[in-house]
């Protein structure tokens, strides 16, 4: 599972721009959620082979109950309840705060691991005006500086203390792959279905659902064995009884689903018929597709539509989802356990094509063959050549294709390559990539 670091602090300390400089991007959002989008952000991370989440919170102000103020806090509040390692941003510029004392108070209160950033201190790291932000009982503060990147490195490496690299998965042999059961996540919005559809497979009421979305602070891991095969079923937002809602923490836990998606072998995307596809479906697959995951569309109450509003959804689907072409779809009704058997074998065939092996002499034979049907255009004086192609990696498949002038092939011929490995080897709901790496060409310094 991957950690989860949030970021928190009053407005204008530098939070969204230590976000980018540990997300290194300037919109590095995997998930911007309806209702989420004044206040939190998700963008994923890695430093030192540790990959993680990071969360950008809104200006927090605790003690401010009313207006929209009281809604930002909220939301800080779920980020901190998310959250495994905490840092508190602060600006050495503008000097402690009666605000910054009562966000450390709630801080403390929580028992959550928490970092004092003191942000804008470039060139600062010895400077006296540090000592007082040790008034708020923080610990040690940590110098650095957004804008230009220092510090940053010590700062992570103290908050990612004590959580290793992954262990290399898909570069292990046949039997290692069968003694890992397969990771089955089902993701979608509160209310889907997601918890029923988990109880329809396992044939007994594993996990509480029933018409009232909730909150998960985990998601729930479940061991499941099928025709001799072993499967870990992962449900994103298990849906608990109103009364153990709690109001600081919004009804859809996005950091629970991120990880789950990030750590499944096969996702489900659960779409409600009765609601359609929504931003939210549409962000979800997005990041399903970011991080590679093989994926099977389930189109759940598909029974409670009538004709019109199947034709409007299939519609929708073709639309919202056009970037999850490669991914079958399947109508269901997890309640009456309908269409799940044909769901069943997708995953297992989507699983199979994540997984799959491909030799080099075929990959560089299909290679061969596509270029003979269709060769690359030419650009200028540079004709791509596309020499041979080997397996890069699983889960996702990468094929990797090297030659010269590779860097000239657009993006519409790789689309055309990929529908050709992708019919040859039987490809079905798994994302493919293609590496392009050209290697240098020994006449391209002569004349003539």
């Amino acid at each position: 599972m991957k950690p989860v670091i949030a970021l928190v602090g009053r407005p204008n300390v530098g939070k969204s721009t230590l976000f980018n400089r540990i997300t290194k991007s300037r919109d590095a959002i995997v998930a911007d959620f309806p209702g989420l989008t004044r206040d939190r952000h998700y963008g994923d991370a890695s430093f030192g082979g540790i990959e993680f989440i990071v969360v950008d919170t809104g200006g927090f102000e605790p003690e401010r109950p009313t207006g929209v103020v009281a809604e930002m806090a909220k939301q800080t509040r779920a980020a901190v309840a998310e959250a495994d390692v905490v840092i508190f941003v602060v600006d050495v510029r503008a000097g402690l705060s009666a605000q910054d004392h009562d966000i450390a108070r709630y801080l403390r209160t929580q028992g959550k691991r928490a970092l004092l950033a003191v942000n804008k201190a470039e060139g600062m790291a010895e400077s006296p005006a540090l000592a007082e932000f040790h008034e708020l009982g923080m610990g040690d503060p940590h110098p650095v500086s957004a804008a230009h990147g220092q510090g940053i490195r010590g700062l992570l490496e103290v908050a990612l203390e004590g959580y290793e690299p992954p262990a290399e998965e898909e570069a292990g042999g046949e039997g290692q792959d069968a003694e890992r059961p397969i990771r089955l996540a089902v993701a979608g919005r509160p209310n889907a279905g997601k918890s029923t559809l988990i109880n329809a497979w396992l044939g007994e009421e594993r996990l509480i659902a029933f018409d009232q979305p909730g909150t998960t602070r985990d998601a729930i891991h479940v061991p499941f064995e099928r025709d001799g095969r072993h499967f870990e079923l992962i449900d994103t937002a298990g849906l608990r009884r109103k009364g153990r809602v709690f109001e600081a923490i919004e009804k859809f836990s996005v950091v629970k689903t991120l990880q789950a998606i990030a750590d499944a072998n096969v996702v489900v995307l659960l779409i409600d018929a009765t609601e359609g596809v929504s931003d939210q479906d549409a962000h979800i697959a997005g990041y399903i597709l970011e991080s590679g995951r093989a994926v099977v569309v389930a189109i759940n109450k598909w029974d409670a539509t009538d004709d019109y509003q199947r034709q409007m959804l299939e519609r929708s689907v073709e639309t919202r989802l056009s970037f999850l072409k490669f991914a079958p779809v399947h109508h269901i009704s997890a309640l009456k356990r309908a269409g799940l058997s044909a769901l069943w074998k997708s995953l297992l065939q989507a699983q199979a094509s994540a997984t799959v092996k491909m030799p080099t002499p075929v990959l560089t034979r299909v290679l061969q063959e596509a270029v003979t049907h269709q060769q690359p255009r030419r650009e200028g004086r540079f004709r791509p050549k596309m020499r041979y192609a080997h397996q890069g990696g699983m889960n996702p498949p990468i094929v990797v294709i090297h030659g010269n002038s590779l860097e000239h092939v657009p993006a519409s011929y790789k689309r055309y390559l990929e529908g050709r490995f992708r019919e040859h080897f039987k490809l079905v709901g798994t994302p493919l990539r293609i590496e392009l790496r050209s290697g240098s060409n020994p006449f391209d310094d002569r004349g003539g």
